[in-house]
C-alpha cells in the first residue's frame, strides 16, 4: 500500500496572533472542521498560482495550451470570469474558494440555515448533485453542478417547525403544572 503524500503545510509560526484570528473567522464564516482543511484550501491557492506563475511568460503552443487549460478550469468553477487572464488567476484569494464549497453552496441556496447544519447533511448523506450523493462538505462546486444541488429526505422548515411545536407544547405543561400546584 502506497502511503499518499499531504496536501498541505503547516504554517510555519504555530503561534501568530493575526494568522489564528483569520483561521477562526474563516472556521465561523465557513464551518470548517478543523485548521487542517484551512490549510488544504491555501495549499490549493498556492499551486494554483505557481502554475499561473510559470505560464506568464508564454513560449510554446504547450504553454499556451496550458493556460488555457488552467483558465478554463477555473471558469467552470466560477472562479474567474469568461475574459479574465493569468494575472486574474494571481489575485484569487482563499475567500474564492471557500465560496464554491459544497457546504458553502448549501448555506447560499438556503438548503441548509447554517455551515455546520450542511456540514451535517452531507455527512448523514442527505445532499446530493443531480442522483449522487455527495459526502465531502470540501468538494468544489462547479458552475454546472450548482443548479443540480438538493437535499432530500430532510425538510428543514419542517424540522423548525416541530421544534416550536414542541417548545410550546412544553411551556403549556409547565404552565399546567403550576396552576395545579397553587390550587
Amino acid at each position: 500500500m502506497i502511503k499518499s503524500k499531504k496536501t498541505y503545510a503547516k504554517p510555519m509560526r504555530p503561534w501568530e496572533k493575526q494568522r489564528i484570528l483569520e483561521e477562526h473567522k474563516l472556521i465561523d464564516n465557513y464551518g470548517f472542521k478543523n485548521k487542517r482543511e484551512i490549510w488544504k484550501i491555501k495549499a490549493e491557492i498556492a499551486r494554483i498560482r505557481k502554475q499561473a506563475k510559470s505560464l506568464v511568460s508564454i513560449r510554446t503552443k504547450q504553454q499556451e495550451r496550458q493556460k488555457n487549460q488552467l483558465l478554463t478550469s477555473l471558469q467552470n468553477y466560477g472562479l474567474i470570469s469568461k475574459g479574465a487572464t493569468i494575472e486574474d488567476v494571481l489575485g484569487l484569494k482563499i475567500n474564492d474558494l471557500c465560496e464554491r464549497r459544497f457546504q458553502t453552496m448549501l448555506v447560499k441556496k438556503k438548503l441548509a440555515n447554517t455551515p455546520k447544519q450542511a456540514r451535517q447533511l452531507i455527512a448523514h448523506g442527505h445532499a446530493f448533485i443531480g442522483d449522487k450523493k455527495v459526502r465531502s462538505p470540501s468538494r468544489l462546486i462547479k458552475l454546472a453542478e450548482e443548479l443540480l444541488i438538493k437535499v432530500i429526505d430532510v425538510d428543514i422548515e419542517e424540522s423548525k417547525s416541530k421544534s416550536i411545536k414542541k417548545a410550546k407544547k412544553g411551556e403549556e405543561t409547565e404552565d399546567l403544572e403550576e396552576i395545579e400546584g397553587v390550587e
